[in-house]
């Protein structure tokens, strides 16, 4: 008999993050949050499902919070902060937080975990955002981590895939999640949710990636609003 897939989702109690959880309910899921209380409630609704409570922002408790895990068949770099303001504005709080969030931890996670997803010939997730593309005004330490977040990507595709471990970069457009009606206030703007890619959406074609083929690499996808 198969074993199911183990699936490690960092954010998992976010909006994307929760669908996905949802999504895979048919894996052995992992699932990373700060928030117990929450973690445990996910977790409870689904049938395999074990909370990992982890501070993105202290790679250095990340070895021992990682004891005891087994091999990774995926890993979902899903979890990320914004903050927008000037680049002449923001000061190096906002810009060490962001950078810990979103890219240092990802980099410390891969790095340690690496080991079991070349034993399983595993997928690597990383879900960036169109600000990894191209940045705007405002977005300026947000999409400097997204964009460090696809160099982190990139290399890790070049120097593992010998191992036969897959590495995808997602690219999600706007998202209906409770972090785009945060940007949204900070952009002193109207928030419409139903105008914006559903975080089930978004998680029907993360678990897509995770189930492609062996034949089929797909390293950068991106994901726009449908109308």
């Amino acid at each position: 008999m198969t074993s199911s897939p183990v699936t490690l989702i960092t954010g998992a109690t976010g909006g994307i993050g929760e669908a996905l959880a949802h999504a895979c309910h048919d894996h052995t899921l992992i699932l990373q949050g700060r928030d117990q209380a929450r973690l445990e409630a996910l977790c409870a609704g689904l049938p395999d499902a074990r909370p990992l409570i982890l501070d993105l922002t202290r790679p250095d408790t990340f070895a021992s919070a990682l004891l005891n895990l087994p091999p990774l068949t995926n890993l979902v770099h899903n979890a990320g902060v914004v903050d927008l303001g000037a680049v002449a504005e923001q000061d190096h709080a906002v810009w060490t937080h962001t950078l810990a969030v979103n890219l240092v931890a990802p980099a410390e996670l891969t790095r340690l975990l690496l080991p079991g997803l070349r034993q399983t010939r595993g997928c690597l997730v990383f879900v960036n955002s169109g600000a990894g593309l191209s940045a705007s005004a405002q977005w300026g330490s947000y999409a400097a981590s997204k964009f460090g977040l696809r160099a982190l990507a990139d290399a890790v595709r070049a120097e593992e895939s010998a191992a036969g471990v897959r590495v995808t970069s997602l690219y999600p457009g706007r998202t209906a999640t409770a972090m785009q009606e945060k940007v949204h206030r900070q952009e002193g703007a109207a928030y419409s949710p139903e105008r914006f890619i559903q975080p089930e959406s978004l998680a029907r074609t993360l678990r897509f990636v995770l189930d492609a083929p062996r034949d089929a690499l797909l390293s950068d996808v991106t994901v726009r609003a449908g109308s």
